[in-house]
């Protein structure tokens, strides 16, 4: 139960694996996104933002926002314990882009109004075990005034933990300074986070490791920024020992405080323990807050089903014993598969199953983290805009209009999200309140509120707690949709002298299918602290199919929103590269100051632009992005945007295209062999740009076809070639595969040749994944072949010849593993004699759980398979949970 159990994400394997490239990708010009950093002890000195292309990318830009608490909506909750979450914000160590992605479906977690600390829980020693935060989470945590911490973890020895690196990390200068330590502040503050979680889980240190692990604390310390947060983790103790004490005891106490020194601010406690009574009193006893520990329960497994001991922190009628830690809350996203569920869940998780602040009571064993933690709020200074955006979406709108039809993430771009997820008021059944991914205003989601709406039904949503102050010229605006002209609603704000009693504003716009805006003046109010946002919905006709969308509100002083906004200056590319002639990828940058937001397009052939992306950032990557027909310049644009979303007028660069490419033919086919009769599809592969193919097939009916994916029929016995023929405008490829069909009535006799043969492998991670779980005809979580080795390969003896014709290989994601550990590069021989070896598939940037190889009939009792590139990131675990050999 400890921390080791995030093994079911990371996969901790023994050894780490040296990448090698054996076959080169065909693009080796093609420049690499940047991704989040991960170091080893070693490469972490090496590192320094000068020599780190990838840095300048992975800054954050958004300082740690003031949040306040004001107020409380139930009578549980409290503020004096915290709460720390432990989360998987991102699913692996590497391959992490550094400004978001083309993903609707991440992990975009939005509950930090009761969190007080994240601690961006990653590292594994196939990847890296010093991991800071990806820059976009840093964000996020920062708009919500919420602190995150990198991850420094040393695994246990099972799962791949060297002493080695715990040794090279408390290395010593002859002046007693830490060269890591000095590392980890400079790696903090260059990239803009706010500390270190330190977990110490492996085995072999003595009583010396530990006083010099305690060094290296005070070190860090001593010479840590005022604001930087170190927490250490329950489970080295003094001796040296790795011996989790699921409390703060003598044993512990040291790497906490020791005597007058502080040594650590905080302290994960282990989960297994009943009672924090005891801990809180050692606290105490050696003069540090109770709330410096964090009682750790771990939810990675079970979720919301965890059992915990809730009397044990929080006991009735009295105050906390100490703040709660909770491990792996990213058990919401793993265990759903869409946004909408995810959200659905998180609300569950944090609110409770009522999923109402206020009614928190009766939610059952688990009533939510809303139960025992006031709610705070980083919306503290105007002026204040939301337009509802969760950090991803379907597609990205700008003022109502699509900029951009395909997915895309980016959690810079979250905004603080409702406070109160939610409180509906109503005599009657209330109006239905969430986000809604198919209509925004700005960005990609927007506030949905629909139901039978009339004055039973009449709604208050309570929306944000504020702490702002109303002066003469505040104004709040709102932006909304409706499927009919009223919108019905009117904007209620509270004050903090009577925060539960709104005033209510009217909004009288028309809409009927149309985003307007309407403003309020909020003059008469002023002198007077805004503690909070509702809107308020009625209608004296029924209304049975009630519906608005909500794209933005808005806050703001007039006075200070009146500037115009400066375009950028000196925007250049560079690091340009294509692929295929068809696909481009390079870096942006322009002078403008880091922290305010900046949106990048493209210049269409048609004149519309298309979002690329936006960053907070001065620096921007435009990865992969796909040529627009046959255009031969494209102009990148930079539009600088102020803090109520005025934009600037265009900045602009532009590249130049390659000459466009002539087609590259290539195709493959269902299977080889077939008995007379037996259908045959062919498919297509050849590059992007063809534009029409012509397919030869000699022997079959038909033998020829203009269509891309053509199913064809051999009624005789024989060996028959195949052409294909790939045409564009600039011209043709032809390819002939001599020899590729082989029609027999033998085809009836194809099995799976290699099932429980005999199989040796360069190595394997444990004794349960050993080279025969590729072979025994099962595809599961506790069936594969893993190594760590840097050879890695995996050798089959069929016992005799087959004639052998296709090959099937199921990779991580078919075993239940993430998609980012399927096997990437790898290629697969055969041999007669065991000696001889004849390469017959070559593979260089597979994505897919299961792939299928069908070749020419070929003569063997040998398959090797060699992997090059394990996974689509830097883990270098290689994953094969089956390998079938077909033939007869």
């Amino acid at each position: 139960m400890f921390l080791v159990k995030m093994k079911a994400v990371y996969r901790f394997y023994i050894g780490i694996g040296i990448m090698i490239l054996f076959f080169m990708l065909p693009h080796v010009s093609f420049a690499k996104q940047p991704e989040s950093s991960y170091w080893f002890p070693d490469t972490l000195l090496q590192w320094s933002p000068e020599k780190d292309p990838d840095a300048v990318f992975n800054r954050s830009s958004i300082p740690l926002s003031n949040r306040e608490v004001l107020y409380k909506v139930n009578n549980h909750s409290q503020s004096d314990a915290k709460l720390v979450a432990l989360s998987a914000l991102n699913e692996n160590t590497s391959g992490v882009p550094s400004q978001g992605g083309d993903n609707f479906f991440v992990n975009s977690f939005s509950y930090w109004q009761y969190t007080d600390l994240m601690v961006y829980w990653a590292g594994s020693a196939g990847e890296g075990i010093i991991v800071p935060p990806s820059a976009d989470v840093i964000d996020a945590a920062h708009k919500n005034g919420v602190p995150i911490l990198g991850n420094i973890f040393f695994p246990p020895t099972a799962y791949g933990g060297k002493i080695e690196w715990v040794n090279e990390m408390l290395t010593q200068r002859a002046d007693g300074s830490f060269p890591a330590a000095d590392k980890l502040i400079e790696v903090a503050n260059y990239y803009g986070f706010d500390g270190w979680f330190i977990n110490q889980e492996t085995a072999g240190g003595n009583g010396q490791t530990a006083e010099r692990m305690k060094e290296f604390l005070v070190y860090l310390q001593e010479h840590k920024s005022k604001n930087m947060h170190i927490m250490w983790y329950d489970a080295m103790t003094k001796t040296g020992s790795v011996n989790w004490q699921n409390a703060l005891t003598d044993q512990n106490k040291s790497f906490l405080q020791d005597a007058n020194q502080r040594v650590a601010d905080s302290m994960f406690l282990n989960f297994w323990w009943s009672s924090m009574q005891a801990s809180a009193s050692k606290a105490k006893e050696i003069g540090r807050s109770p709330y410096d520990l964090f009682a750790g329960i771990d939810v990675e497994a079970n979720g919301t089903a965890t059992s915990v001991p809730w009397q044990g922190i929080f006991p009735e009628n009295g105050q906390p014993w100490t703040s709660l830690g909770i491990y792996r809350p990213d058990w919401v996203f793993k265990s759903t598969s869409s946004t909408e569920e995810f959200y659905a869940k998180e609300n569950q998780f944090w609110v409770g199953k009522n999923g109402d602040p206020t009614n928190t009571s009766n939610n059952g064993n688990w009533k939510g983290m809303a139960h025992y933690f006031t709610d705070k709020t980083a919306v503290t200074t105007l002026p204040f805009v939301t337009h509802f955006n969760t950090g991803s979406g379907k597609f990205f709108a700008e003022n109502g209009k699509v900029v951009r039809n395909t997915a895309w993430d980016n959690r810079s771009l979250q905004d603080i999200l409702p406070t109160w997820r939610w409180i509906r008021e109503s005599n009657g059944t209330p109006l239905n309140v969430d986000f809604d991914w198919n209509e925004a205003y700005d960005g990609g989601s927007s506030l949905k509120v629909s139901g039978i709406l009339n004055k039973e039904n009449a709604t208050n949503i309570k929306l944000y707690k504020t702490d702002v102050n109303i002066q003469k010229d505040t104004e709040l605006s709102i932006t909304y949709k409706t499927t009919e002209k009223d919108p019905h609603v009117k904007v209620g704000v509270s004050f903090l002298d009577q925060p539960n009693h709104c005033k209510y504003y009217h909004v009288n716009k028309q809409s009927k299918g149309q985003w307007v805006t309407d403003t309020i003046k909020l003059h008469k109010a002023a002198g007077k602290k805004m503690a909070g946002i509702s809107l308020f919905f009625d209608s004296e006709k029924e209304r049975k199919d009630f519906q608005i969308h909500i794209g933005e509100i808005s806050v703001y002083n007039k006075h200070d929103v009146q500037q115009k906004v400066e375009p950028v200056k000196g925007v250049q590319m560079d690091q340009v590269s294509f692929k295929d002639d068809i696909y481009m990828e390079g870096a942006v940058s322009w002078q403008g100051k880091r922290g305010q937001l900046y949106e990048i397009y493209r210049k269409l052939p048609n004149g519309e632009k298309e979002w690329l992306g936006a960053t907070y950032n001065n620096h921007f990557y435009v990865a992969n992005m796909k040529r627009s027909g046959k255009e031969t310049t494209t102009n990148i644009e930079v539009i600088a945007v102020d803090s109520v979303y005025h934009r600037s007028q265009v900045s602009s660069t532009s590249f130049t295209w390659p000459p466009y490419p002539k087609p590259k033919a290539d195709f493959h086919v269902s299977r080889t062999v077939a008995a007379p009769g037996d259908e045959i599809q062919f498919f297509n592969d050849s590059s992007e740009v063809t534009e029409s193919v012509e397919w030869v097939m000699d022997g079959a009916t038909p033998a020829t076809s203009k269509e891309n994916n053509p199913i064809v029929i051999y009624d005789k016995e024989g060996v028959y070639n195949v052409k294909l023929i790939a045409k564009n405008s600039e011209g043709e490829d032809v390819i002939v595969k001599e020899n590729l069909i082989t029609i027999s009535k033998d085809a009836k006799n194809i099995t799976n040749v290699s099932l429980n043969k005999t199989a040796i492998a360069s190595g394997q991670c444990s004794s349960s994944e050993n080279p025969s779980k590729a072979i025994d005809g099962t595809v599961s979580n506790n069936s594969k072949w893993c190594t760590l080795d840097a050879d890695k390969w995996l050798k089959i003896d069929l016992g005799k010849v087959y004639s052998l014709t296709e090959f099937d290989l199921s990779h991580a994601e078919a075993g239940g593993e993430s998609p980012a550990y399927n096997t990437k590069a790898f290629t697969i021989e055969v041999s007669v004699d065991g000696e001889t070896w004849t390469p017959v598939v070559q593979v260089t940037n597979n994505q897919d759980a299961v792939t299928k190889h069908t070749i020419p009939i070929t003569q063997a009792r040998f398959v090797r398979l060699t992997i090059q590139q394990p996974t689509q990131g830097g883990d270098q675990a290689a994953r094969i949970y089956e390998l079938e050999v077909y033939g007869y």
